[in-house]
């Protein structure tokens, strides 16, 4: 696990609860009486049955969703709207098409008032980083999967967030790209230090990533269990899923989500 940066919380939610309206007009609760806890430059991952709430948790720190009651505090003051310190990567590539891939990676100092100059400094730093200084005139639709994904992780760093929030981003990789993947942005995330929330259905990728599972039960969503993944750092994730340990975690944890798992299942089949 990194060293805390500090005795605040990067990330609290506490007691949270968020209803909302459906498009039926039904009311529906997303997330109920939510605790959870991210020390600063702490990685956590969250698994939990498809439609439990987990991208809401995300929305809820981002400022993009409000909570019905219950408080939501990034470095220890409640969010009040958009915060500039927070970081997002998204399941689909939050490319612009009609840009190619340096311009898109400094879009983000310029909306922050960076220069041309600096911009475009940053913006070359971060896709050398990544492995794609050779790529810089390419537009999205000329590269790989992968590749954008770099992209989008370059677009994500290049703005220094202090907070990072992923919402299953390498869902639609296959195995051997994902792993690739992995190892870039751990190498991405120890130079810089963020505190992480990456949602995952990937109980592997989470347990072979993070400091910290969360494990929420099936909607209205809450905190199940937390479980320390003490593996040493840094991690190759190619290797990891072979230690011992690895998969004495993944069946432990496993065990207690499988019955949310089924629950959710049992549910969708008595609403249909």
């Amino acid at each position: 696990m990194q060293a805390d940066k500090g005795g605040v919380p990067a990330i609290e939610l506490v007691d949270v609860t968020r209803r909302f309206v459906s498009p039926t007009g039904k009311n529906l609760t997303a997330l109920r009486d939510f605790d959870m806890s991210v020390a600063q430059g702490e990685f956590a991952a969250v698994v939990g049955p498809t439609g439990c709430g987990k991208s809401t948790t995300l929305n809820l720190v981002t400022g993009l969703a409000r909570p019905t009651s219950g408080e939501v505090r990034l470095m220890g003051a409640p969010v009040s709207g958009i915060d500039p310190r927070v970081g997002f990567v998204f399941q689909k590539d939050a490319l612009f098409p009609w840009k190619n891939v340096i311009d898109n990676v400094m879009a983000g100092p310029l909306f922050r008032g960076k220069s041309t100059a600096e911009a475009e400094r940053l913006a070359k730093d971060w896709l050398t980083r990544v492995g794609l200084s050779k790529f810089l005139h390419h537009y999205p639709h000329q590269l790989s999967g992968g590749m954008r994904k770099r992209v989008s992780l370059a677009q994500t760093f290049v703005n220094e967030p202090e907070i990072l929030l992923m919402d299953e981003p390498f869902s639609a990789l296959d195995v051997q790209t994902r792993t690739v993947m992995h190892e870039e942005l751990l190498n991405l995330w120890s130079e810089r230090q963020a505190s992480v929330v990456f949602v995952t259905h990937d109980l592997e990728e989470a347990v072979a990533l993070a400091d910290k599972v969360y494990v929420l039960t099936a909607g209205p969503a809450t905190v199940k269990s937390v479980y320390k993944i003490d593996l040493p750092r840094p991690r190759v994730v190619s290797e990891i899923r072979y230690d011992p340990a690895f998969v004495k975690y993944c069946r432990t944890i496993w065990d207690d989500l499988r019955e949310e798992v089924e629950t959710s299942y049992r549910r969708a089949n008595e609403a249909a």
